[in-house]
């Protein structure tokens, strides 16, 4: 099977953003400024590129999560702290993550050369996310900048995977059962960490099953042929609009020499701070 390019980036950049989410330490990180626990860190965390914005634009840019499991973190989090507060810190904690984790100046810097400029010039129509991180000013620590870069690009691969799933009929809380079907995350991870109780899960299930996409319990649903080749075609759309929105900029050699130089370190990260089975839904090779 050929990997498209984008997801062959992604696979690269993917694990080097996800150190703000799993590293050890970050809701300690968030509670040193106020915030209430991991979750409310993450929110905050996440949507500190966006400003002091409602639980309403958070739900809608990052999809998936229930409604009331964002409000209990947003708006409560910026009276807790500020949106500057938050991009400094979760800017100090990554870094300081990626370097524990092997992280050389050297390495990192020739990655920040080939990344750059492909994240200053991607389409942003759309891609609120991508945007909002894009206007960050980079870090003269390679490392640093590296982060930065990677959750820029990562968003904008998010914001495209979004209006794939618009475009093909399904909510953000369908794909995340879909997910589970195709063997991506247990419910048992993906449910809670996204705040949907047993009965919405249920009734979630009960849509896909309607519409041919899934078979079996909620617990343990199954792609159906249909629903595979769905998933398919969103995966194709989401590979497709990284690739013509950003990353196309970047000739093949560039991409295997980017590749090449960060798989040392994507192996570690994912060695040592990443859980292999995770709600990201990106299964570890």
């Amino acid at each position: 099977m050929v990997i498209h390019l984008a997801r062959r980036i992604w696979t690269t950049i993917e694990p080097l953003h996800d150190v703000v989410y799993f590293g050890a330490g970050v809701k300690e990180a968030g509670v040193a400024l106020g915030l209430r626990g991991f979750w409310q860190t993450y929110f905050a965390f996440r949507a500190a590129p966006l400003g002091a914005v409602s639980a309403g634009t958070v739900s809608a840019t990052f999809a998936g999560f229930h409604p009331d499991m964002v409000g209990k973190a947003v708006p409560d989090a910026w009276v807790r702290t500020t949106p500057g507060e938050c991009l400094a810190a979760r800017l100090d904690y990554s870094t300081g993550l990626l370097r524990g984790a092997g992280a050389g100046d050297a390495e990192c810097a020739r990655a920040v050369d080939l990344l750059e400029p492909v994240a200053r010039a991607a389409d942003a129509t759309g891609r609120a996310l991508y945007a909002a991180n894009a206007e960050l000013p980079l870090s003269a620590d390679p490392v640093a900048a590296l982060w930065q870069l990677t959750t820029t690009l990562r968003e904008h691969r998010g914001d495209g995977h979004v209006a794939a799933l618009i475009s093909h009929g399904l909510t953000g809380s369908q794909a995340l059962v879909l997910q589970v079907a195709a063997g991506k995350a247990p419910e048992s991870v993906m449910r809670p960490a996204r705040g949907w109780s047993e009965q919405e899960w249920s009734d979630i299930a009960d849509e896909l099953r309607a519409r041919g996409l899934i078979e079996g319990e909620p617990t343990g649903p199954a792609l159906t042929g249909t629903g595979a080749e769905l998933l398919d075609q969103v995966e194709a759309t989401t590979d497709e609009a990284a690739w013509n929105g950003a990353l196309s900029a970047l000739s093949q050699d560039a991409i295997a020499e980017l590749t090449d130089t960060l798989a040392p370190l994507v192996q570690r990260v994912q060695e040592s701070l990443v859980p292999p089975i995770n709600p990201i839904g990106m299964v570890q090779s």
